[in-house]
């Protein structure tokens, strides 16, 4: 048996690491994409947005959302295995995705209430990379 110190034994191990960024991403995702399918009336009134046009364009993205996050479910159970859905959802897809709304707010002018989805976006984006250039070693 391995002697540890009580500081090594309180830091989470790579795999739960990245299990616990996979589940908190993929729970977001999934109940962003079902406000989005479920609320969208709301949605419109607190973002202050005309109804997209046409329906269908909401319809996908909701859908498309809550798919990525139900993807998680994998590297949630595996993170070595899946560590490449991680790199795609996470750092690539949530990171572009924060990156398109701010260039969006500033040159199209969309409503500032989107930049809430830059940051939480941009939020999972940089604790995914962290957690993966953390794990860069350990968990490949």
């Amino acid at each position: 048996m391995r002697n540890t110190t009580s500081a090594e034994s309180r830091v989470p191990s790579a795999v739960t690491t990245l299990s616990r960024i996979a589940l908190a991403s993929g729970i977001y995702d999934v109940l962003v994409g079902l406000v989005l399918a479920a609320l969208r009336p709301q949605m419109q009134a607190w973002f202050g947005v005309p109804a997209p046009e046409p329906p269908i364009h909401a319809d996908l993205n909701a859908l498309f959302v809550t798919t990525v996050g139900l993807g998680y479910w994998w590297p949630y159970r595996d993170p070595v295995r899946y560590r490449k859905y991680l790199w795609l959802m996470g750092p690539v897809l949530k990171g572009a995705g924060a990156l398109v709304f701010l260039l969006d707010w500033r040159f199209r002018h969309s409503p500032a209430s989107f930049l809430l989805f830059a940051v939480s976006d941009g939020g999972f984006a940089a604790v995914t990379a962290w957690g993966l250039w953390r794990t860069r070693g350990g968990a490949r």
